[in-house]
């Protein structure tokens, strides 16, 4: 993400025109590339983010895989609650982020920027996949 957010601001000044013309909140609003890399770099960093979360939640090396696994000595009942307990809690955050990102996108450059954002959030997706399947 480091490398992403050096390397797409020149990509954003070089390819992208001065300033561009979009529907914001139904009205008529410029674009320049400074707001269409912010909008990727939220979606980038807000991606990330998420992806933090997610680990913290699922890794066996943190509390809350342990204490779910704890769980299971006072039975089948008590895993099952604490289970879904957890889950919920562990969507909150994530939600946020999510929302937040889209808000600034969306009051940012309208829905070119909620596009730009989830190519942000996309952009580590080649990385987070090649981890999760090969190791």
């Amino acid at each position: 993400s480091l490398l992403m957010t050096v390397a797409l601001y020149p990509v954003t000044a070089f390819a992208l025109p001065a300033s561009m013309t979009m529907n914001i909140d139904g009205k008529e609003g410029l674009v320049t590339p400074d707001v269409c890399y912010f909008c990727t770099i939220a979606g980038l960093w807000g991606g990330c983010l998420i992806g933090f979360i997610t680990e913290y939640f699922t890794s066996h090396s943190y509390t809350p895989v342990r204490d779910v696994a704890k769980s299971t000595e006072t039975g089948a009942a008590t895993n099952i609650i604490y289970g879904l307990a957890l889950g919920y809690k562990s969507a909150i955050l994530p939600v946020i982020i999510l929302s937040l990102t889209i808000f600034l996108a969306l009051k940012t450059a309208g829905m070119y920027g909620v596009a730009l954002a989830a190519l942000g959030m996309l952009s580590t997706l080649s990385t987070c996949l090649a981890i999760d399947v090969y190791g």
